[in-house]
């Protein structure tokens, strides 16, 4: 059986579902979007994601086509329809379909903005098996535009990052710039020293995750100390733990760098113990 997907206001099987072939999102990469995990058919952190997208719209003058409780209800439906239990809503907007190509922004009250979500079904989501045993990153240089806090549709070099991974026998890459790590291809980055947790702080060098803040606020709530600065990846090697967090890993451990064990070579105790927070937490607050 077929997914149900939305677009433009409508439920469809995905199989009729259609976009122009002059939406700026296919032809300029001219749009944004959200991932929103879903775990025992309820939404995880739903309200951050809403305000990233917000924000993100609002960064690139790109009209809202619905208000936050209509994405909320939209979101809950798609659940619904497609029976999800543990998996991901993916949403995404853009600036339309003007009728044909062109470099200057389209008048919004002539050119309403795309709008698509689907669901993807991933049973086990929250039992990754690779939190037990822990992930294997390289280092690239980051040579992404300069606003990395707008989450765009923008993600090839991402993507050949996870190729030059895959290449590598690893499974994701840390993106570095000016001799510091930014972040993962598709997360936030992360190392421990003691008790202590390391990480960038915000600007427009990496995205602003909707799991990194939630993490890192359950971190304090904990006693954890967190300091929110630059790290290199030779520090990262000498670390005694790291880790990645994101929408769809949660917080997960990363036990080699560039073929370098990390602290012990296996999951660390204070990635292991932010996942179970953050799971039994995110739990309790999921709409």
């Amino acid at each position: 059986m077929s997914r149900t997907v939305y677009v433009n206001g409508e439920y469809l099987p995905e199989e009729e579902a259609k976009v122009s072939i002059f939406d700026r999102g296919f032809l300029m990469a001219d749009g944004v979007y959200e991932v929103t995990s879903v775990l025992g058919g309820k939404l995880i952190d739903f309200d951050g994601h809403a305000v990233r997208l917000e924000r993100s719209l609002r960064e690139l003058d790109m009209a809202a086509p619905v208000t936050k409780d209509e994405l909320l209800a939209i979101h809950r439906e798609l659940v619904a329809r497609n029976a999800i239990d543990e998996g991901m809503v993916y949403l995404q907007i853009t600036r339309g379909s003007p009728g044909d190509r062109d470099f200057a922004f389209p008048d919004p009250a002539v050119t309403p903005s795309t709008i698509v979500l689907f669901t993807q079904n991933k049973p086990g989501l929250a039992a990754n098996p690779a939190a037990n045993k822990g992930i294997k990153v390289i280092s690239i240089e980051d040579i992404r535009w300069g606003r990395r806090d707008i989450k765009t549709v923008q993600l090839l070099y991402p993507s050949m990052g996870k190729m030059m991974a895959k290449k590598a026998g690893a499974d994701d890459a840390w993106m570095v710039e000016d001799g510091f790590v930014t972040e993962g291809t598709s997360n936030n980055a992360y190392i421990v020293k003691g008790n202590r947790i390391i990480t960038r702080a915000l600007s427009s060098d990496i995205l602003h995750g909707i799991t990194r803040a939630a993490v890192l606020r359950f971190a304090r709530e904990a006693q954890m100390e967190v300091e929110e600065r630059s790290f290199s990846i030779d520090e990262a090697k000498q670390a005694d733990e790291a880790f990645i967090t994101s929408a769809s890993a949660f917080v997960m451990p990363v036990v080699e760098i560039d073929g370098a064990q990390v602290g012990s070579g296996t999951p660390g105790r204070v990635a292991l113990r932010l996942r179970e927070i953050y799971l039994d937490e995110s739990r309790k607050a999921a709409v």
